[in-house]
């Protein structure tokens, strides 16, 4: 009875991150298909990330601790097993969610350039935009990535199952470093582009603030020998935090600019044009790329 008291509110806590991260990732997920288009997300922020989470993910299944986890369940009731695998949970629904936006942007990549020559808006778009080439290699590594961790974690574990422990470390290890990376990409494709493009601001405001929570989380569970696991989500949150910033005021610019065409468009306006005219600025979201082009 002790051991289910001291679960129950660690697993409640658990279980609102868990969620919470879930909700985290839709607004991104939702974006990417509402647009149409995977435009503004770069594309090796999908591949560091992408592998990040899934070096992070088989970093977690394989620590001492969640083993010990995974055993106890023969003994444990369901309720009890369920809440020592919540920690595990936790990074197995990250590698999920930013797997589905990898799978997003391949889906939505733009592979064909646009065939306007009368259209130059269009052409500096394709200019700026990753090449096929791009795409094709992102997902190329980020497969080999994958099956790579799953050989050499399975080989370990016949072989030589005392080194998995090292092998959970060298994991933690690659995600920190790829997480520390991760978002500079992003970082210098926003400050390029000027616009978040397919970017979701309401998922950084979400998962700035919720990532040292998680990272909490994880400290409080695995203390101080687990840092190769939380120590992951202190880097993410603060340069998320960075990109979190940018994406904010270059969002403020482009509504600022929309505001100030719109008024100007509109005061200038013929009234036997204002019915043609109105739709097309109304109907401008102030996120596209063209609203903030000079």
């Amino acid at each position: 009875m002790a051991y289910g008291a001291h679960r129950v509110p660690r697993a409640n806590g658990c279980s609102v991150i868990v969620i919470g991260m879930l909700i985290s990732y839709l607004p991104q997920h939702v974006r990417i298909i509402k647009r149409g288009t995977s435009e503004g997300i770069s594309p090796y922020f999908v591949l560091l990330g992408t592998t990040s989470a899934t070096s992070a993910f088989a970093n977690i299944l394989l620590l001492p601790q969640s083993r010990q986890d995974v055993a106890c369940c023969k003994e444990l009731e369901t309720f009890h097993c369920v809440a020592g695998l919540l920690g595990i949970a936790q990074l197995g629904v990250q590698w999920i969610c930013f797997t589905f936006i990898f799978v997003l942007f391949l889906v939505f990549f733009r592979y064909n350039p646009a065939n306007d020559p009368d259209n130059e808006e269009l052409e500096d778009v394709d200019e700026q935009n990753p090449r096929w080439q791009t795409a094709l290699l992102v997902a190329s590594l980020t497969l080999l990535h994958g099956l790579a961790v799953i050989v050499v974690t399975g080989i370990l574990a016949t072989v030589a199952p005392d080194k998995l422990a090292i092998w959970a470390n060298v994991l933690g290890v690659m995600a920190a470093l790829l997480a520390a990376v991760q978002y500079i990409p992003q970082i210098w494709t926003t400050y390029h582009l000027k616009h978040v493009g397919s970017l979701s601001i309401p998922m950084m405001c979400i998962q700035t603030p919720g990532g040292f929570v998680f990272a909490g989380s994880l400290f409080a569970r695995l203390g101080l020998a687990g840092w190769s696991s939380w120590g992951i989500f202190v880097l993410t949150a603060t340069m998320q935090g960075i990109l979190l910033y940018m994406a904010i005021h270059y969002e403020i610019a482009a509504r600022k600019h929309h505001k100030q065409l719109h008024g100007h468009s509109g005061a200038h306006a013929q009234p036997g044009n204002a019915a043609e005219s109105a739709p097309l600025l109304n109907g401008a979201p102030s996120s596209d790329y063209g609203a903030n082009r000079n």
